[in-house]
């Protein structure tokens, strides 16, 4: 039996580290021809992924990327790169609110706007965004964050509904509170500890688990799953 993905290429963006590396490292291990990208010029995806450097918070570098990837066959893009910095709603510095809605919304539009008319004309794709909790509900510090995650998920549900049709599902992953360095490195051990109290499930997330979810959205297996925001938080947002 094949591969699920064999014969595909797939594009995830930011995927040297944390949920993006772990993406990136199952849809090789399903089959896919998988391009990765990072910010350092010799960045280190996972072993088997062609790389591609690009700093996002960069519009024109962002147009440039886009128009590279547009003359690619991509069946497949995961918009996982973003940025995030919590700051209180009037303590928020303009620059910082506008690189991270030019991160985390505008460069995956571009990115996207550029590869799914490809999919549209071969009559299959599949796109999904890595958006987040904070996406669907919000909490102090989280202005620009969630600004950004609401908006990625609203751009996502448009191209649902218009993309569909021609073979093309398109959806968001909203992850909770997943084991990553990030994530450490922002909470502490007190501050892990604090949120563990309100996830039902008492643990953070593996990069794995999400990466699991994705790689069966993105397959064939997935046939009309499309259009929606699928949390993955251990049930933080339903209790």
């Amino acid at each position: 039996m094949s591969a699920p993905l064999s014969g595909r290429t797939a594009l995830v963006t930011g995927a040297t580290r944390g949920i993006g590396r772990a993406i990136a490292t199952r849809l090789l291990a399903d089959g896919a021809q998988v391009i990765g990208t990072g910010r350092a010029a010799k960045g280190q995806p996972p072993e088997g992924c062609r790389y591609e450097a690009v700093d996002f918070a960069d519009l024109e570098a962002s147009r440039a990327f886009a128009q590279r990837m547009q003359a690619l066959p991509i069946d497949i893009l995961v918009n996982n790169a973003g940025v995030n910095k919590v700051t209180t709603f009037a303590d928020i510095a303009e620059e910082d609110f506008l690189r991270i809605q030019q991160v985390n919304v505008t460069a995956p539009f571009l990115v996207t706007r550029a590869v799914v008319p490809g999919m549209r004309a071969r009559k299959w794709g599949r796109v999904v965004s890595i958006g987040s909790i904070w996406g669907i509900k919000s909490r102090a510090g989280r202005a620009a964050y969630s600004a950004s995650k609401f908006a990625i998920d609203g751009l996502m549900a448009a191209l649902a509904a218009e993309a569909a049709a021609d073979g093309v599902l398109v959806n968001t992953v909203a992850p909770g509170f997943i084991d990553t360095e990030l994530t450490r490195g922002i909470l502490g051990p007190e501050g892990i500890a604090e949120v563990l109290k309100r996830v039902p499930a008492g643990r953070l997330g593996q990069p794995d688990e999400i990466a699991a979810l994705v790689a069966w959205l993105v397959s064939p297996d997935n046939r009309y799953v499309n259009g929606q925001i699928i949390a993955i938080d251990g049930g933080f947002t339903r209790a």
